[in-house]
């Protein structure tokens, strides 16, 4: 569970809804037109930039941003060393039976059992690296999308709640909920964009970066293991993946 997407996200809806209660009325803040020009139109408006499987798939998506469970650089370096020692001392054969939790280090180990060569290794790995990256990426963009076009949403119910307001001057009684509705609808845009999708867009890209680092590390992991490399070297050139203030502290113990 990532507590910073959270309390980040529940904590600005919060203080957002703090103020409005601390304003008044909250009621006031509600306007059912605001809510459908901004809240569906923005949605079918997203839909249209996708097919129906990509689109549906939004909420399984969304929750990457709060549930994902992913190995640190440090632990993968780890298990790559203990791997490269048991492939050292007893062939790549003796790997076949190794506890690998990763997926992605699990398919290069059994290719390098089943004789693979090297070239072959490294194109297919690099593959689902990219093909990985690329769903990531996706899953972001329908964010990003719906970052892009919710103030769009909220700028066109403004300009309609406006032109309500000006056709109607003449009937003070008409003017009030033109008025709600051009501004509401600005609020809400701007809500849905910078407190829901925007966040939510930031953490997946920031999970693929995250992913795809931890691929690269494995990949040259197994390719070192298959050129026999020695384990402390393997280690030596993976710790290139940390922060340097991580592989200070290491070298200090």
């Amino acid at each position: 569970m990532d507590l910073a997407t959270i309390i980040g996200i529940l904590g600005a809806i919060g203080f957002v809804v703090m103020s409005m209660v601390l304003g008044g009325d909250v009621s006031m803040f509600y306007n059912t037109p605001s809510v459908l020009i901004v809240f569906g139109g923005s949605l079918f408006i997203v839909l249209a930039n996708y097919t129906m499987g990509q689109f549906f798939s939004i909420g399984k998506v969304a929750g990457k941003a709060f549930m994902f469970k992913i190995e640190s650089p440090d632990e993968l370096i780890e298990k790559a060393v203990e791997l490269a020692d048991s492939a050292r001392k007893g062939g790549f054969l003796a790997l076949e039976e190794a506890q690998i939790s990763n997926k992605f280090m699990r398919k290069g180990i059994d290719m390098l059992v089943d004789g693979h060569d090297a070239d072959v290794v490294r194109a297919t790995l690099q593959k689902d690296i990219m093909l990985t990256s690329a769903r990531h990426q996706q899953g972001a963009g329908l964010f990003k999308a719906l970052g892009d076009i919710a103030p769009a949403m909220g700028m066109i119910g403004t300009l309609i709640g406006l032109v309500a307001m000006l056709s109607n001057m003449d009937d003070p009684k008409a003017i009030g909920p033109a008025m709600a509705v051009a501004l509401l609808t600005t609020l809400y845009g701007a809500f849905l964009a910078n407190v829901i999708a925007i966040p939510i867009q930031s953490k997946l890209e920031l999970r693929k970066d995250e992913e795809e680092l931890n691929q690269r590390l494995i990949l040259d992991a197994i390719l070192g293991i298959q050129d026999g490399q020695n384990p402390k070297v393997i280690e030596g050139i993976l710790k290139n993946y940390l922060a340097e203030s991580k592989r200070q502290l290491d070298t200090e113990d």
